[in-house]
């Protein structure tokens, strides 16, 4: 009876050891629940006991793979979403719990794909191929990476592999062909390459990229060309797809750089040149650079501060230094004599201002500021001519607001120069403080005083008397003077009626003058 008993609870003791064993794999416990039997009920009952044990192994699998499903559902309808993430969370939980499912890494590729992560799709589309062999989905998005990339060939034995599963397939049946047609217009870019046919050959590789855009080593051959052509923000780009393609691209960031120093973008170029550093701290030429483009800019910021401030002698200065680190005959010598030429122009050193401009307009004829600066250059020397020449080129290439109004100005002055010229009169500068003014006034009033004068001189004297004192108002009359030097005379009849006229549509003045009188009477 007692043997009995015990045979019959075996079964039932080692279900709680599989069950217990199943929470904890530790020694101590499975060794605990061999104590509860005797050797002999354990033998006798071991074939019920694997039967109890593959049941508990085989529910539990089915419950990962339930859990998996979920999970999958789950990812599905938050990528349906454009919910990225999340769903990428979903996918990765369901491979955890179903790892064979070929299914789930197709879909975790998908997510990848669709944030741009090619790299990582390409392991997940390949192990749902090993999972499942016929899986042409997978294969072909395999096949489609590998083409991008560049690598025909593989690509090509993804696209052959779909056909002999399904040879009916129309998407591997187009992409094979496309494998075919690339390789010749590569062929035919290098030939026109190297028959320096620099037209045809970026059609051929501008074609190529259309289907290979993560293949770096044709975006290098487009670059060259865009090279050959002068083209060098194109060449620029090209270069950018390559940091952006092949990690240690430490060469392309320090070519990079010099294109933008040779083009003048000085930030654009110190960019470059820290991101060459990041990846080779120690690199001697991008540190050479980047020292040198360093101190550019130090002095280049430095003097904009200094006319900011109005100390346009120390911007000479910095500006000078600029150019001395530099080096003479580059795109920095030009733009920095272009700041010297309006620090000179601010500072009304008038010759130095035409000389340094017109050094620079040899070079850069269509600079508008420059051509700003000298116009205002040739009024302060009274070159007025010289000044609507300028004004009238930089509004032909600008045609903006500062340009019209500096043309319009320029031109006033050089039909009031034909006229009375207030600073000739009193023979002061146009920049002429009071103080100089009041003084020229007085010396010229005594010497001009009609009683001074006798006979046909008086007539002559009493002119001069009359014009030393229009100019001596007009020119210590802050308003006034603004007038003037706008190209207005305030003291002309005729040009201060049309003014009038200009502003009052009616032609005339409703409250006296123009022909008609209001008069009022007060009692």
């Amino acid at each position: 009876m007692q043997s009995t008993s015990t045979g019959k609870s075996a079964p039932r003791a080692f279900l709680s050891l599989g069950l217990l064993y199943g929470q904890d794999h530790t020694c101590s416990n499975f060794i605990r629940g061999l104590r509860m039997i005797n050797l002999h009920s354990f033998f006798s009952s071991l074939p019920v006991l694997l039967v109890t044990l593959s049941l508990h192994y085989d529910d539990g699998e089915a419950k990962s793979e339930a859990e998996a499903r979920r999970y999958m559902e789950n990812g599905n309808t938050l990528l349906a979403a454009g919910q990225l993430a999340d769903a990428l969370a979903q996918y990765n939980a369901a491979i955890d719990n179903d790892p064979d499912n070929y299914m789930v890494y197709y879909k975790r590729a998908a997510v990848y794909l669709a944030q741009g992560k090619s790299k990582l799709a390409l392991p997940d589309l390949k192990k749902s191929m090993d999972l499942k062999a016929d899986f042409t989905p997978a294969i072909i998005n395999h096949g489609n990476i590998l083409f991008k990339q560049g690598h025909i060939h593989k690509a090509r034995e993804d696209y052959e592999s779909v056909l002999k599963y399904d040879r009916l397939n129309k998407e591997a049946d187009k992409q094979l062909g496309l494998t075919h047609t690339v390789e010749e217009r590569i062929k035919i870019g290098d030939q026109m390459f190297a028959a320096n046919n620099m037209v045809d050959a970026l059609d051929a590789y501008s074609r190529v990229i259309l289907y290979l855009p993560w293949n770096a080593e044709m975006h290098r051959k487009r670059a060259k060309v865009y090279h050959e052509m002068g083209e060098l923000y194109k060449m620029i780009d090209d270069l950018k797809a390559v940091t952006k393609l092949v990690p240690d691209s430490t060469e392309v960031y320090l070519e990079m750089s010099r294109l933008h120093d040779s083009l003048g973008d000085l930030d654009f170029a110190l960019e470059d040149i820290r991101e060459c550093l990041k990846l080779d701290p120690d690199h001697k030429e991008c540190f050479a650079l980047y020292k040198l483009l360093k101190k550019i800019k130090r002095f280049l910021d430095a003097s904009e501060n200094f006319i900011r401030d109005g100390r346009y002698d120390d911007a000479i200065s910095k500006l000078e230094s600029a150019i001395e680190t530099a080096g003479s005959g580059g795109i920095y010598e030009i733009r920095a004599n272009a700041r010297i030429c309006h620090a000179h122009r601010m500072a009304q050193h008038t010759s130095e201002a035409l000389k340094i401009c017109g050094l620079v307009l040899k070079q850069d004829p269509e600079n508008v500021d420059v051509l700003i600066d000298r116009a205002e250059a040739c009024i302060q020397n009274e070159m007025y001519d010289e000044a609507v020449s300028s004004y009238q080129k930089a509004d032909e290439i600008e045609d903006s607001q500062r340009t019209q109004e500096g043309l319009d100005r320029s031109q006033k002055l050089l039909k009031q120069s034909k006229k009375r010229d207030y600073y000739k009169i009193l023979g002061v500068k146009r920049n002429a403080v009071k103080k100089d003014i009041l003084k020229a006034y007085r010396q010229l009033a005594m010497q001009w005083h009609p009683d001074k004068h006798e006979g046909d001189d008086k007539a002559k004297a009493e002119k001069m008397f009359m014009d030393i004192a229009d100019a001596k108002e007009v020119l210590t009359d802050p308003e006034m003077r603004q007038k003037f030097d706008a190209g207005e005379d305030p003291l002309d009849p005729e040009q201060q009626q049309q003014h009038h006229h200009h502003h009052n549509p009616f032609g005339f003045n409703p409250f006296g003058g123009g022909g008609f009188q209001f008069k009022f009477h007060f009692n």
